[in-house]
Order: C-alpha cells, then sequence, then structure tokens
C-alpha cells in the first residue's frame, strides 16, 4: 500500500509543470551561465543559447523578453526604429562582454 502510494505521490509531482523563473531569478542566473558558456551576446541585441538546457532557454526568454520591452520604450521615446536600437544595444552587449565568454559574429558563436 505504501509503495503505491509513493508512486502516485512520484507520478504527481512529475506531472506538475515547473515553476516558471522570474526576471529577478534570470538575471541572477546570467553571469554564471554565460562564464559557463551556455549562454551569448548577438549583434541583434539580445542573448542567444550557445549550449542548450533548459535552464539556458528559460533564462535567454525571461531576460530576452524585458530586452524586448525596453528596446521598445527607448525607441518610442527617442522617435527612432526598434530595429536600430536592437543593433546599438547588440554592439554595445559585444563590445562588453569578457574575454573567455561567447559572443555571435556573422551567425556563429566564437569565444572572445
Amino acid at each position: 500500500m505504501f509503495r503505491t502510494i509513493g508512486t502516485l505521490l512520484l507520478a504527481l509531482c512529475l506531472s506538475l509543470p515547473a515553476a516558471a523563473m522570474t526576471l529577478n531569478e534570470a538575471m541572477s542566473a546570467l553571469g554564471s551561465a554565460k562564464a559557463s558558456g551556455q549562454l551569448g551576446e548577438k549583434p541583434d541585441g539580445y542573448l542567444g543559447v550557445v549550449r542548450s538546457s533548459a535552464q539556458a532557454e528559460e533564462i535567454a526568454a525571461q531576460i530576452n523578453q524585458a530586452r524586448r520591452a525596453e528596446y521598445h520604450r527607448v525607441a518610442q521615446k527617442n522617435g527612432v526604429s526598434v530595429d536600430d536600437v536592437e543593433a546599438i544595444a547588440g554592439k554595445k552587449a559585444i563590445d562588453k562582454t569578457p574575454a573567455g565568454q561567447f559572443v555571435q559574429i556573422d551567425g556563429q558563436w566564437v569565444r572572445k
């Protein structure tokens, strides 16, 4: 009987959706994800997944969503296109990326 209950509890826990990562959690995990080579900066101003994992995907999704909103806000405030804001942000992010971390150049991931 206890074995059946244990099996049912395990099945229930595994079937529950994982709690989504918050933006604050993603921001806290970003440094280590970039340092470990999971994420890198792209010229379009967004994070890209270098080595896929569920955590890397979630970090990139959360932070890219926040970046997208900020780029739209900046573009509207300054009367410029979102594409221009993304390109400027991408260049700055790549320039600021420390040696040893990944950046995307001409569609390829390279270690800076």
